[in-house]
């Protein structure tokens, strides 16, 4: 049984900030406290100086496998995560095929099992007919069901009204809806099509995924949730006025209802267009300062719940693509937690409040088994981030497998120094340490 000790630690969890120490013993945290003294000899980290937090639980990744493998696949993705302080992720159903049948999800649970770095769960996707394989669902296993009210990368729009009602009443899961108004896409198309021809510029991307788009589907999926009782989690919201429908006046365990944000919204806005075109053509798209600012605002005030990269990686040949044949979607994994770190005292936002976000929150919400905090008695999926080394973003740094990121060029203010996984060293000093060794999520349900 491996035993590790990590010695004088910053460690910022629950709200709070403490030096104390972790003594890890096989794959859980057996003591935190101070001056933790062993009488036999063990592994030791000496983290005096450094911030310490649980692992990141990335509630929406897209890791494109199977089907989409050029772009990404479970390995390669996993290994960026464990560099970026993620421990554990939810991957999306929009592979090829899709998963929306249990024998699917069943397949990407034992590839995982073979070959991801990081602990792991999957979406099963609800589609207008498959409520028959929702119901054969065994809910300690699924993360949720993944609805996608928006047509994006995957085809896996849902768009009959009677079949979305019914996964509504059906399911007792977390429902993750990707929520944008597919006539009002449509009809914005159709106007800047007629405009442009094929040579939309990419600025006119918030135009055609547009606020009226956001707001009128988010609008219709937390109606429908009241009215069912559901629960909804509205990912990826990237609008000021989509924040009016969710509440913060209840604690979250309470809560049937609740918000995403994604490291893209909270990094980039419209202006970024100019330099980076289509490298930041996701949906929903990027939208005003205004919204940018409105976002931050909600993370504070806890009408957001979650922080999630949504990695969604795809080639840079499909990326200088026109427009309208452009894919959307970024890799984010591997930089997601240092820049919420560089922006986040820019915006009143406590590095305590962070950690809800990306780690406490997702384990609250999807009900998962010791994970999410750093606790006696849970796994030790821990994060050592070093405040005085930088991080420079650099095609060489990055463990992608498309090979890019929005980031190039940036300097961060932080760096990830270490990331262990069930109680093992699994990234360290720029270095994979590991084979894979994540595990399946389970769930308290």
């Amino acid at each position: 049984m491996n035993k590790l000790l990590i010695k004088d630690a910053t460690i910022i969890n629950e709200g709070k900030r403490s030096i104390e120490d972790i003594y890890i013993e096989g794959e859980f945290i057996k003591k935190i406290g101070v001056g933790i003294k062993l009488n036999n000899e063990v592994e030791t980290i000496n983290a005096n100086g450094f911030l310490v937090i649980p692992g990141m639980i990335d509630d929406q990744v897209h890791f494109r496998e199977p089907g989409l493998t050029h772009k990404g696949d479970i390995s390669t993705e996993s290994k960026a995560a464990i560099a970026g302080g993620v421990t554990s992720y939810i991957e999306m159903p929009n592979t090829i095929p899709n998963t929306t049948t249990i024998e699917e999800f069943n397949n990407k649970i034992k590839n995982a099992s073979n070959n991801s770095f990081a602990n792991f769960s999957f979406m099963f996707g609800g589609t207008n007919d498959n409520i028959d394989e929702i119901k054969k669902i065994d809910k300690s296993e699924v993360a949720g069901i993944k609805l996608f009210l928006g047509s994006s990368t995957g085809k896996m729009l849902i768009d009959n009204r009677e079949a979305i009602e019914n996964i509504f009443m059906s399911t007792s899961l977390p429902i993750s809806a990707h929520c944008e108004d597919e006539q009002t896409i449509k009809d914005n198309t159709d106007y800047y099509t007629d405009l442009y021809g094929e040579d939309i510029p990419i600025e006119i991307h918030p135009k055609i995924r547009s606020e009226k788009a956001c707001f009128k589907s988010s609008d219709f999926a937390v109606k429908l949730a009241k009215k069912t009782g559901a629960r909804l989690n509205v990912f990826h919201i990237s609008t000021a006025k989509e924040l009016n429908l969710f509440d913060n006046n209840i604690q979250l365990k309470d809560k049937n209802i609740t918000a995403e944000v994604c490291a893209h919204h909270l990094w980039f806005t419209d202006d970024d267009y100019k330099n980076l075109g289509s490298k930041i053509k996701w949906n929903p798209a990027i939208k005003s300062q205004n919204d940018r600012d409105a976002l931050w605002t909600a993370i504070n005030d806890d009408r957001i719940d979650i922080i999630a990269s949504d990695h969604a990686p795809h080639t840079e040949e499909e990326k200088n693509n026109k427009y309208l044949s452009c894919p959307s979607g970024g890799p984010m994994i591997q930089h997601t937690i240092l820049s919420l770190l560089q922006n986040c005292n820019n915006y009143g936002v406590s590095i305590e409040k962070i950690v809800e976000k990306i780690s406490h929150n997702p384990a609250i919400i999807f009900e998962i088994n010791k994970r999410g905090f750093l606790r006696e008695d849970y796994y030790a999926d821990i994060v050592l981030i070093d405040p005085n080394s930088s991080t420079s973003v650099t095609k060489d740094s990055l463990l992608y497998k498309c090979g890019w990121s929005p980031f190039e060029g940036v300097k961060f203010n932080y760096s990830i120094n270490k990331t262990i996984v069930n109680g093992k060293v699994a990234y360290t000093d720029g270095k994979i340490n590991s084979t894979p060794q994540g595990k399946k999520l389970t769930f308290k349900r």
